[in-house]
């Protein structure tokens, strides 16, 4: 690292992993009084990135977006790495530490060729490679047909210009990072799950780089990053993978969480949900809740689950 930069944080190089990095620099230079030049980029092409023509749970699953920046962290090649946090797999290295989670913007999933999911034509196939996603379009359109979809923002709205598939769907989130946040149509919470950590950028460093997570604790939000721990503590407890559909919406207010999680079998025929509500330090209310769906569930749902009850 010259002596021009604090530091090196590292990204994946799609257009919105760039903004998402833009985003942390802007935070942190604002934070601490730096100008832009004092923090440098690195963008690297993620596996996840590379290979487009298959879901990634049948390839790696989610660890082909993060290997390439562990690698280089690990290597000290960069000094911090930033994510979407749900696309990180919920068991990380011990020598990492999520050392700062960005405020939390919108987590709703958007709807793009229809006006809402009872107005796709009957039989649409809706292009999605989450199983998540395919799993709750299935369980209010059992009609549908799910086509697999892969590719960042303008990939997948290519796809879906080029007739490929009648419908698909992205997370607010990206829209609104890319500046898109006006095309499509925002599907309401109450009918419609996100995924564990969506709409969350994460920020992790070596654990032992006390340095480096003292600057990066200063764009922390605290209410936001209760709410991605609670959550990726749920993901840990239902054993839940790449191939688990599981959709989860938290709130926090004050010091205290609320968390609505459903599990679906993959063909969205059955479907199990619970509700907790527990202080932002107790992840033992979320184990319990995590064994009480588990218990509950189906065996077409349990089967991809790891967790016991």
């Amino acid at each position: 690292m010259t002596a021009l930069h604090r530091l090196r944080l590292g990204t994946r190089s799609s257009p919105l992993a760039m903004a998402q990095a833009e985003e942390a620099r802007a935070r942190l230079c604002a934070a601490h009084g730096w100008g832009e030049e004092a923090i440098a980029l690195v963008p690297v092409v993620a596996t996840g990135d590379r290979i487009q023509d298959r879901p990634l749970a049948e390839i790696g699953g989610k660890a082909l977006w993060t290997k390439e920046l562990d690698q280089w962290l690990y290597e000290g090649q960069i000094d911090a790495a930033v994510h979407s946090m749900k696309d990180v797999e919920t068991i990380r290295p011990d020598w990492l530490a999520i050392a700062a989670i960005l405020p939390r913007v919108d987590t709703r999933d958007v709807l793009f060729g229809a006006a809402s999911i009872a107005d796709l034509p009957q039989g649409a196939r809706v292009g999605t490679s989450a199983p998540r996603r395919a799993a709750q379009m299935l369980s209010a359109r059992p009609d549908c047909t799910i086509v697999p979809f892969r590719g960042n923002v303008a990939t997948r709205l290519g796809k879906l210009a080029a007739g490929e598939a009648d419908a698909t769907l992205l997370a607010a989130a990206g829209l609104e990072r890319l500046g898109q946040d006006h095309a499509g149509t925002p599907l309401p919470l109450g009918q419609w799950l996100p995924a564990p950590a969506q709409g969350a950028i994460g920020i992790e460093c070596r654990a032992d780089d006390k340095g480096t997570q003292a600057l990066l604790a200063a764009i922390d939000h605290g209410p936001s990053h209760a709410q991605i721990i609670a959550e990726r503590a749920l993901l840990l407890a239902l054993g839940g993978n790449c191939h688990s559909p599981i959709a989860v919406r938290s709130a926090i207010e004050a010091d205290e969480i609320t968390m609505h999680a459903v599990l679906f079998s993959p063909d969205g025929a059955e479907r199990v949900e619970g509700h907790a509500r527990f202080a932002t330090d107790d992840l033992a209310a979320v184990t319990y809740l995590a064994a009480d769906l588990l218990a509950r569930a189906a065996p077409a749902i349990a089967v991809h689950f790891s967790g016991s009850a």
